[in-house]
């Protein structure tokens, strides 16, 4: 088993473990906390009608796996060693898929203030197929959108705005609410949720980092700053400054710590909710449950008097 808790960095340091694998020779990378095991491929079943990046499905235990060839995602050649892949098994958004890639280099530990984001051009704009881009090493590793990823693959496992709309009719509230979310397309659908629940002040940022210093720059230039943000939805991951790191300067800072702070990301799971109680999160809730995170930023936002 590969996460758990003798690889879980301290909280709020801004750093993340950074597993290193390869496809066609080229450096790409994914989040230590969403990998649950790597090992050596196996024969899959292939299921027919499955979208063309399913190889198949494999039982390894007691447990029926999706498997998906990241270099025909990533329209890479295949193989040339194919006894040597690697099947990375991932558990985020509530789900199990495993990756199967060429080879696996190691875990790497880095700072997200080093991770860069992508350039738009070179990575498939907006909406591309990477996070965020690091050196370790003299290698330039690509952090893959792997929520993107599934997204394409099936509808619903990503967040979905007519869930929202399902809730009713809801009364316009011009309450600002702050998003710091790296990823384009989940940013939007979050954002879009929002205004779909109501809530048309959205203030959407890329990162930490440029959430942290819209909040000082509100709280230096004299603002009531709970005025002008009553209530930050973050993720986890970003370039940067990751979410944790960016809840525990709020929740160290006098003025801004009464603001609620909702982490919303697909790596919400026993060991990052314990993170995320230790450093003052409000609430913690995992990608897709958009509904939920209606229904919590209602609850929180009357609880500081400032809902309907």
């Amino acid at each position: 088993m590969i996460g758990g808790n003798d690889i879980l960095l301290e909280s709020g340091t801004n750093e993340m473990e950074l597993m290193e694998f390869t496809i066609a020779g080229q450096a790409f990378g994914i989040n230590i906390a969403k990998v649950r095991e790597i090992m050596k491929c196996m024969p899959v079943k292939p299921m027919q009608n499955a979208h063309e990046l399913i190889k198949g499905i494999f039982k390894p235990r007691d447990q029926v796996i999706t498997v998906l060839s990241l270099d025909k995602y990533l329209s890479l050649p295949e193989s040339r060693f194919p006894e040597r892949d690697i099947f990375m098994i991932t558990e985020f958004n509530g789900q199990t898929i495993a990756f199967h890639v060429h080879s696996v280099v190691g875990i790497d530990r880095v700072s997200w203030k080093d991770i860069q984001k992508p350039d738009q051009i070179i990575y498939g704009g907006e909406e591309g197929v990477a996070t965020g881009i690091v050196e370790y090493d003299n290698r330039l590793i690509t952090i893959l959108d792997f929520e993107k990823i599934i997204a394409e693959l099936s509808s619903g496992s990503s967040i979905r705005v007519d869930d929202v709309r399902h809730m009713g009719v809801r009364a316009k509230k011009e309450t600002p609410i702050l998003l710091a979310e790296d990823s384009a397309l989940l940013g939007k659908l979050i954002a879009d949720s929002l205004r779909a629940a109501g809530y048309t002040n959205i203030i959407k940022l890329d990162n930490g980092q440029e959430a942290y210093d819209y909040l000082t720059e509100l709280k230096n230039g004299g603002a009531i700053v709970d005025r002008e943000v009553a209530l930050i939805i973050s993720d986890i991951e970003m370039p940067q400054m990751d979410g944790h790191r960016f809840l525990k300067l709020v929740k160290e800072d006098a003025t801004l710590r009464q603001i609620p702070f909702v982490l919303f990301s697909s790596l919400i799971n026993d060991e990052m909710r314990v993170k995320g109680e230790q450093l003052g999160a409000d609430a913690q809730l995992s990608k897709p449950q958009i509904v939920n995170l209606i229904s919590t930023v209602d609850m929180l936002l009357k609880k500081v008097g400032k809902g309907a």
